[in-house]
């Protein structure tokens, strides 16, 4: 399949590039997709939450009433959950919210997520480009150029370029990644995905 690839200015350079068909026109697995969004979103929790139960407390354990005779409920010391400053009963304790999946469902989800893009033209390929100096107001021209300036996008860039990376990362429908950090969440997270010339093959090679 082959796509037009435009300059940094929106307009066609008149040449094509050449995506595999096994990466960028396959057919969708959504319960793939649910998949990979589900664990990258979890990979994303700190799960440093925590509550003290009955034993963390400081405090008396004195026992508050005597054990019987009192029409109530027996109660050994300050602790107990009942109370207010007592421990909590089943309260969150830090833990990992990740879980494993297998190589070929997260290639499948991704595969899947890139011919989405293809499918419903959300797709742009632009030559690879270089900036002088980080500056914001280069990027957003770039934006423009492309009649993406109010749509969401992501761009992916062959290799680190710290003047482009620089230059996007205050705009807050914008993001950049490298072609190696390729996730189901940010393509489809996106509403326009901008592939450099260069990201292709990196990802055709990653995902084959």
């Amino acid at each position: 399949m082959n796509v037009a690839i435009f300059n940094i200015k929106g307009e066609d350079t008149g040449r094509k590039a050449k995506l595999n068909d096994k990466v960028f026109k396959v057919e969708p697995n959504d319960h793939a997709i649910y998949l990979d969004v589900k664990q990258y979103l979890a990979n994303q929790r700190q799960g440093t939450h925590k509550s003290k139960e009955r034993a963390e407390i400081v405090g008396s354990t004195k026992k508050v009433k005597r054990q019987k005779g009192t029409g109530t409920a027996r109660m050994g010391s300050l602790k107990s959950p009942l109370l207010r400053g007592g421990g909590r009963v089943f309260g969150p304790q830090p833990r990992n919210y990740g879980f494993k999946l297998n190589k070929k469902i997260k290639s499948l989800a991704r595969k899947s997520a890139l011919s989405y893009k293809v499918k419903e033209k959300d797709l742009t390929v632009v030559e690879d480009f270089s900036l002088d100096q980080p500056k914001t107001k280069s990027y957003l021209e770039i934006l423009s150029s492309l009649s993406f300036g109010d749509k969401k996008t992501l761009m992916v860039i062959p290799e680190v370029d710290k003047n482009i990376v620089l230059s996007g990362r205050n705009i807050r429908k914008a993001k950049i990644i490298l072609a190696n950090n390729v996730n189901t969440y940010d393509v489809l997270n996106a509403d326009k995905l901008i592939l450099c010339e260069g990201s292709i093959k990196k990802i055709e090679n990653i995902l084959n």
